[in-house]
């Protein structure tokens, strides 16, 4: 095992910067990126709860709901084509994050995040347009083709824009876009249900065109980042870029970095199979186990599902929705926390707080409606009071979601690949992601039907699971600059046996080489 240091000793980088208006102002922008994503999330639960959309566009739910054909609250939702309306578009965006990840690589990041706001746009509209369900989950399908263009790109975009000081911050605006997304999702849902005529849910979903077109508008003004140029052959332009986000002049020894590494990610010619090699099996296992626990903690089901949730718990259809928004505001506020502490007390620590946090609120939930639904799914009566203390419990699991796996989920992965293999890998994470929300979404409704409460329990467990991952096997990333980040790998107790000081000798140029000096091996 190497003694490589990492917060202290010669061998860590700090490289001259300062927190610019610029660069806050550019990275602001740049997140925006999420609002399309967020937007997406809360506005799917919103309308699945509308009765005009349900009756116009899956009519048995609509009955099934109104005619008491079941006395059943778990399973008065439970339809494979209304969770296809919902999931559909995750499965799109899987696969257009695949694509998204060649054009990031070879047209830089901005291109691939106009694709995205152009596509979520088109899908939009459609939505709103929409006559029948096959019209419905076309634009689902261009809609979650946005999503993986933006997704694969913004969050490369922001780590490698913030000075690594503030990386942490900077890139978690990204998780606030989403979190103000789904908050303002949610309050024009609770608006919109209201409208005479019942055509509200065409103002929800047609309302996504806003979004779409702050992340358009934003990409076209948006400067590519230095990593970017440097990649495509554009070194002085990059030069200069770099000068203006640090807000310093002294930049050559971070610049001559960048073009070492781009150097050594044009050695691979197919940066996929590389992902396979033995030095980045420690990148390609949080690529992939991050999202994936990100996913079982359950908070998609709480966010696409809201309304539907507090609906099937006791409250009425305008009061659901009203609850969703009060879920929405927490959401945001937590997400902020994260901001202000994610550079000060590290990834690790908010991983496991938020995980204590969320487990111990599932398995109040858990109880709570356990207790007063059982397995009939027939409460009788429920009192007002306890339904609040459930939305009570809820809001406080979303609070330890949003300080913790929210952000982190895309600010870890992120902020760990080397310039050789980022597109690819970022692709890889982003696609996992949208896999597990695809198949959580997919069959959430069903699991409700037949697991009852035991669908929090289920959730709770895997908590547990993702945060002894954390514990044992996810190292601290704060402070480290980007370029700089094999050396977190070099000292951890388990990966340091897959990675070696030979695997990452570019990291080293621009400063001292250490014994035995630079080459290639």
């Amino acid at each position: 095992m190497t003694a490589v240091g990492i917060a202290v000793g010669g061998s860590k980088k700090e490289y001259p910067g300062n927190l610019t208006l610029y660069v806050t102002l550019t990275c602001v922008v740049a997140a925006m990126g999420g609002l399309i994503f967020g937007y997406d999330i809360g506005i799917s639960g919103g309308v699945t709860s509308m009765d005009s959309f349900l009756r116009k566009f899956f009519p048995s739910v609509f009955r099934k709901k109104h005619e008491n054909q079941t006395t059943n609250q778990y399973c008065q939702y439970d339809s494979v084509t209304l969770t296809l309306f919902t999931s559909s578009l995750y499965l799109a965006a899987l696969l257009s994050s695949l694509v998204a990840s060649t054009v990031t690589r070879k047209f830089g990041r901005k291109l691939s995040m106009l694709f995205g706001g152009v596509l979520f746009c088109a899908g939009a509209i459609i939505n709103a347009a929409a006559k029948n369900v096959e019209m419905l989950i076309i634009g689902r399908i261009l809609l979650g083709f946005g999503i993986g263009f933006a997704n694969q790109s913004v969050p490369l975009y922001l780590s490698e824009t913030a000075p690594y000081k503030y990386r942490g911050a900077l890139n978690i605006g990204f998780q606030l876009s989403i979190t103000i997304g789904i908050l303002i999702a949610n309050v024009w849902n609770y608006l919109f249900v209201k409208i005479e005529g019942g055509w509200g849910w065409r103002l929800s979903l047609g309302g996504a065109v806003v979004p779409a077109l702050t992340i358009s508008v934003g990409s076209l003004i948006l400067p590519d980042t230095p990593n970017s140029m440097i990649e495509r052959g554009r070194n002085d332009q990059a030069r200069q870029q770099l000068k203006r986000i640090r807000g310093v002049d002294d930049i050559d020894e971070e610049f001559n970095d960048l073009v070492a590494a781009s150097d050594e990610s044009k050695k691979v010619q197919n940066p996929w199979a590389n992902l396979l090699k033995r030095k980045y099996r420690p990148h390609l296992s949080v690529a992939i186990l991050i999202p994936f626990f990100q996913q079982l903690t359950g908070i998609n089901v709480i966010m696409f599902y809201a309304p539907v949730l507090f609906n099937t718990i006791g409250f009425e259809s305008n009061a659901a929705l009203m609850s969703a928004v009060i879920t929405g505001f927490v959401n945001v506020g937590a997400t902020v926390v994260s901001i202000y502490s994610v550079d000060k007390w590290g990834r690790r620590f908010l991983f496991l707080e938020g995980g204590v946090q969320m487990f111990i609120c599932q398995a109040v939930v858990a109880a709570a409606i356990g207790a007063k639904f059982g397995v009939s799914g027939n409460p009788d009566t429920l009192p007002k009071w306890y339904a609040i203390v459930v939305v009570l419990f809820i809001c406080i699991y979303v609070a330890g979601f949003a300080w913790s796996w929210g952000p982190l989920g895309w600010l870890v992965p992120s902020e760990i690949f080397p310039l050789e293999i980022r597109s690819a890998a970022q692709s890889v994470n982003v696609s996992v992601n949208m896999f597990f929300t695809f198949v959580i979404a997919q069959v959430f409704l069903t699991m409700l039907c037949h697991m009852k409460f035991g669908l929090f329990i289920f959730f709770a467990f895997f908590v547990v699971v993702m945060s002894i991952f954390v514990a044992l096997f996810l190292p601290e990333t704060k402070g480290i600059p980007i370029e700089e980040m094999s050396q977190v790998w070099k000292k951890h107790w388990y990966w340091s046996r897959f990675v070696h000081d030979t695997d990452f000798p570019a990291k080293n140029r621009g400063v001292e080489m250490g014994k035995g000096g630079g080459g290639y091996a």
